[in-house]
């Protein structure tokens, strides 16, 4: 009898798991998207401006698979069921890569840590304060970046940018996406002015070898 029972008491809990787990809906994977005048466009072959984009860095508490929203009362909002489709400092750095290769005009561009094999003109860091949903049916990028001299490492110009992108439908993730996407645009845009202003730096000379 005892057996019986223990066995009915598995039975039960793994029906109630299966029930579970067939009625969690399904998860939603989501990636950034660039402008889409960056999507249409022909190949670029080189191009006159060379561009080293990071390191970009992002709170801890974006740095995670879901996608973050906050609630009023300044509480985070995680949702299990719709996340990155890979890591979002990735997709950020891809789109805005594509982005700025299209507004500046440049195929020469390179997303730190990689190997240069040309040389660069800029390079530039971004730290990236906060993209998300906000209360008020937005999506916020903020963030701190700086254009810096890639011989020597000295900032040419350093800014910090707030971008509100209302939601064409609240409440709604591809909504939220394509409303961070558009805040992610009108960043790089803002970026392709400032460098595209900027002189070159000159590459100071190499140092005579020593005989």
């Amino acid at each position: 009898m005892m057996v019986e029972r223990a066995w009915g008491t598995l039975g039960l809990v793994l029906a109630l798991g299966l029930l579970g787990c067939a009625s969690s809906p399904p998860s939603s994977f989501y990636t950034l998207s660039p402008l889409p005048s960056a999507e249409g466009r022909g190949t670029l072959n080189g191009g006159a401006v060379g561009i080293g984009l990071g390191p970009v860095t992002f709170p801890a508490f974006l740095d995670r698979p879901q996608i973050v929203s906050r609630d009023p009362g300044n509480r985070l909002a995680l949702d299990e069921f719709h996340r990155w489709g890979g890591t979002l400092q990735d997709d950020f750095l891809r789109v805005w890569s594509e982005n700025l290769s299209h507004l500046v005009g440049t195929s020469r561009i390179v997303i730190f840590p990689s190997e240069v094999r040309y040389p660069l003109d800029f390079r530039i860091t971004a730290d990236v304060l906060a993209f998300e949903g906000t209360p008020d049916g937005e999506a916020l990028l903020k963030v701190r970046w700086a254009v810096l001299d890639p011989y020597l490492e000295q900032a040419l110009s350093v800014h910090e940018n707030a971008y509100r992108q209302p939601l064409a439908e609240p409440g709604d993730e591809s909504a939220l996406i394509a409303a961070l996407s558009a805040a992610l645009a009108n960043f790089s845009q803002d970026v392709a002015d400032v460098v595209q202003r900027l002189p070159k730096p000159v590459q100071p000379p190499k140092p005579a070898p020593l005989y």
